[in-house]
């Protein structure tokens, strides 16, 4: 990617995992290779924030998932269809989707751009920048899969929440941590701290 700021965007939508958006916005916050983060909640992810973090309210979500006010992270809303984002002249470097909800990815695969978040992933489509897919369900079905495959077909990469046990992490946390530094490090922003394979040396 280029060494100029970059501006990124995140969802989090309403599939269990919220955490893992949580450390996400956390990370690009103390990156300063990173400029503006547009961060976007789903409607349906309040109400996992709520189970899982105990997190309630759209408002100054962004403050309370990062625990202080910020300059960089600008929270938009699901509905505002009329943001930056939601243009392809605007100068974005990318877009994450933390966890990613099968009906976040159907509306995304089939072109829907109903909402804000569905609209920035197909700007990301259409101009070939960086769209990242971080889908959560277990099983998957047979739409889940083709809708998988028709997002990939345009140009996302889809990057499952899949926790990785061989650097021995303490809990679930570190595990966290380090998927959210892999889903960085895919984008071209290594993060200190990843752990990186190393075989039989």
């Amino acid at each position: 990617m280029s060494e100029k700021p970059l501006h990124l965007t995140v969802a989090i939508t309403g599939a269990s995992g919220v955490v893992f958006g949580q450390i996400l916005l956390q990370a690009l916050e103390a990156d300063a290779r990173v400029e503006r983060v547009h961060f976007v909640p789903s409607e349906n992810s309040l109400r996992v924030l709520a189970e899982e973090m105990q997190i309630s309210g759209r408002n100054g979500l962004a403050e309370k998932l990062l625990g202080k006010k910020s300059d960089k992270i600008q929270q938009l809303s699901e509905n505002d269809i009329g943001a930056s984002i939601a243009s392809g002249s605007y100068p974005s470097n990318g877009m994450i989707v933390l966890p990613c909800s099968m009906g976040t990815l159907a509306g995304i695969a089939n072109g829907l751009a109903q909402n804000l978040i569905e609209r920035a992933a197909d700007v990301c489509l259409k101009e070939r920048r960086p769209l990242i897919l971080c889908v959560r369900e277990t099983p998957f079905n047979k739409i889940h899969l083709r809708n998988m495959g028709l997002a990939a077909d345009a140009g996302a990469t889809i990057f499952p929440v899949i926790p990785a046990f061989y650097n021995k992490p303490i809990d679930s946390a570190e595990m966290a941590r380090q998927f959210v530094a892999r889903v960085l490090g895919h984008i071209g922003l290594p993060q200190p701290g990843a752990y990186t394979w190393k075989g039989d040396e």
